[in-house]
């Protein structure tokens, strides 16, 4: 593997599983000093453990915004200045536009908008000077809503836009800082196979899963396999990418459902 990343400092927030511990995988593996967050205390403790010498777990509410300062700061004094952002928690709530509670929305957008131009807007004041590149985790839910989830499609299309708006920003004021998002159909991880508890007898992921060999048609895709298309928006291969929204749909967005 390459060594891209040596010598940077990159924070990945929801570290503790899923997506956000395969990005931290494959940074640390590229050379990158590995700051994750989550609220799974035990978790993230355990991907820590899993990193190079270095890594950092820290216990983060990305939804709080003087968490964000303490985080950022906490990273820039233990590991050194910040290099690469990832903000990849959030959270997955079904429920349709009639059926949705008002509660249930407000935690939408608390964890997955709300956590996203806080930890963009921290990323941006801690990096805008040095150069640096953020990437957002979107869905492609942003563009094409997901039946039975409105909420979570309303909050993911603020993802976007507020990774526009950033990208805009820093292109305007002269910031070698580039913000991108990324926006998958669906992914393997514990929070899809939980929405699935309802699935008709007989089932199976690899009914789900994207395989080019076995299943061209499946819409799923693995962690590494967004893990890759982050390290890549990272890395200076990327310098003339910014404001880009990158689909790892198999193509559903273009096809429809």
């Amino acid at each position: 593997m390459s060594r891209r990343f040596e010598g940077q400092v990159a924070l990945i927030t929801g570290g503790a599983s899923g997506v956000g511990r395969e990005i931290a995988l494959r940074l640390a593996g590229e050379g990158a000093r590995v700051a994750i967050t989550d609220l799974n205390e035990e978790g993230g403790h355990a991907v820590a453990a899993e990193l190079s010498a270095g890594a950092l777990f820290l216990r983060h509410d990305v939804a709080e915004e003087a968490d964000w300062a303490r985080v950022v700061e906490a990273v820039q004094q233990q590991l050194g200045p910040l290099d690469a952002l990832v903000n990849n928690a959030g959270i997955l709530i079904p429920g349709t536009i009639e059926s949705l509670t008002l509660a249930q929305w407000r935690r939408l957008m608390q964890v997955n908008a709300d956590s996203v131009f806080l930890g963009t807007q921290a990323g941006v004041r801690a990096m805008k000077t040095r150069g640096g590149a953020i990437v957002n985790i979107a869905s492609v839910s942003s563009w094409l809503p997901i039946d039975g989830y409105a909420g979570y499609s309303a909050s993911k299309a603020a993802v976007a836009a507020v990774t526009r708006a950033a990208a805009l920003y820093c292109r305007k004021s002269g910031s070698a800082l580039r913000v991108n998002s990324v926006h998958p159909d669906g992914i393997w991880t514990p929070m899809m196979e939980a929405s699935l508890k309802d699935a008709p007898p007989g089932f199976k992921p690899q009914h789900l899963l994207y395989d080019p060999q076995r299943n061209p048609k499946g819409r799923a895709c693995m962690p590494s396999e967004v893990a890759a298309v982050v390290a890549f928006l990272l890395s200076s291969d990327a310098k003339a990418v910014n404001g880009a929204e990158m689909r790892v749909d198999n193509g559903v967005l273009g096809m429809g459902l």
